[in-house]
């Protein structure tokens, strides 16, 4: 069992710890990072018990405190998902380290060598809610790529991420890392966070994970560059040529298999031409998962009769706006493409969007116009994730666009110094 105690948190040393490790950090061969992210692999399998117990209490105390079901499967740890995050833990281990490639390299007329060079960042800040598998997630990648860390979960994954932290700690000590390579802050008081976004002297970038609550917090309180990201209002457009029984597949994917996640489908623009036909298909579909349509004009009229077991509510002013984290889907029906395409600009937040679609040109104008951090073709939103796109894992999924969109794996946690060798060369 994992004991809370009345920790006495200062962020000016962590900060100024975390700056001395990154140092470290920055000239660790791969070798040694390697061996320490297959340490955290191996004792987060032998840790089991130790991190599912604290887990239950964590869940325990949600449902007392009236979690909504999509939070309480965000903080969930099973067997089955902390082997997952040593596998990929694993994984990353296994992917070519960035720090010290070159990117470019060039001769200059003067007979100099000029090239650019990937380096760590330095110090990142993240600050994240409800998923104790980020604490594991973050570490490994800034581990990898020579950054420290100080994390700051949210107060309903305490004693998870107090577990997974302690685990991380022992694989540091054992691999001969600095500890303050990867700290957690293990208080709940908010007036850390604050003091964590100003702590500019130490820290070079903050990553919020969460709601836009949190985002905006972040934003306008940090004096540290932030880079934000994680909120999801996804679209499919299901377009006259689209192969319709496999669209209910797609769909159905990216709605149920984890809705409560940033990159799952929350609402379906469908073809006015195929909806007569194809919305009774998927309101059966949705009905056998569970999940509540909400649907507006043509698509709730077409929806009236849905087979039993249906539920079929009508969309609100602000429903097509909404993230639902929940087993519920967005429906309505467009005059095409382009009105697919203005709805996606006018209610999306640039995160997850696809088409599914036979037709080629109509495909091209969509990942033409979508400007999305992932766009898709004939495939479920899911799959914008750091795993599934061979990064290892992912610190977040940016949506803004400088330094990183779409998942952010080990490239997007460095940066690059330029190095100029001469011939004891001075400027005329």
């Amino acid at each position: 069992m994992v004991m809370i105690a009345a920790p006495t948190v200062d962020i000016e040393k962590m900060g100024r710890a975390a700056r001395v490790a990154s140092r470290q950090l920055a000239t660790c061969s791969t070798n040694a990072k390697n061996a320490a992210l297959l340490k955290i692999a191996d004792l987060l399998e032998a840790r089991l018990d130790v991190i599912l117990a604290a887990n239950a209490q964590d869940m325990a105390d949600g449902r007392a405190r009236g979690l909504t079901p999509a939070l309480l499967d965000r903080l969930l740890l099973t067997e089955a998902r902390i082997r997952a995050l040593a596998a990929d833990a694993r994984s990353v281990a296994a992917l070519p380290d960035p720090v010290g490639a070159e990117i470019e390299g060039r001769l200059l007329p003067n007979g100099m060598r000029l090239s650019r060079r990937r380096i760590p960042i330095g110090v990142l800040g993240v600050i994240y809610e409800a998923r104790p598998n980020v604490t594991i997630d973050i570490a490994t990648l800034c581990l990898k790529t020579g950054n420290a860390v100080i994390l700051r979960g949210g107060s309903e994954t305490l004693r998870s991420n107090l577990a997974l932290a302690e685990t991380i700690q022992e694989a540091l000590a054992a691999a001969s890392f600095p500890r303050a390579a990867i700290q957690y802050v293990d208080s709940p008081d908010r007036a850390l966070v604050t003091q964590l976004l100003r702590l500019d002297r130490y820290v070079d970038m903050i990553i919020p994970r969460g709601g836009a609550s949190l985002h905006k917090l972040c934003r306008e309180q940090a004096t540290i560059p932030v880079i934000t990201g994680g909120i999801g209002v996804c679209h499919l457009f299901v377009d006259a040529s689209a192969d319709l029984p496999r669209a209910l597949d797609i769909v159905e994917n990216a709605r149920v298999q984890r809705p409560s996640v940033c990159n799952s489908c929350d609402t379906v623009l469908v073809h006015r031409d195929v909806a007569a036909a194809w919305l009774p298909m998927l309101a059966e579909r949705m009905a056998q998962c569970q999940v509540e349509l909400r649907a507006g004009g043509v698509a709730l009229d077409l929806l009236r009769d849905a087979p039993r077991g249906a539920t079929v509510v009508e969309a609100g002013p602000d429903d097509f706006d909404q993230e639902w984290m929940a087993l519920i889907l967005g429906v309505k029906v467009v005059d095409g493409l382009e009105a697919a395409i203005e709805h996606i600009y006018d209610h999306g937040s640039e995160h997850s969007d696809g088409i599914l679609t036979n037709n080629l040109a109509h495909a091209h104008r969509f990942v033409e116009a979508i400007n999305s951090s992932a766009v898709f073709v004939n495939a479920s939103t899911r799959f914008n994730d750091g795993g599934q796109f061979g990064l290892g894992a992912e610190v977040a999924v940016s949506t803004q666009k400088l330094h990183a969109r779409g998942p952010m794996g080990l490239e997007e946690l460095t940066t690059y110094k330029w190095v100029c060798v001469g011939n004891w060369d001075i400027r005329p």
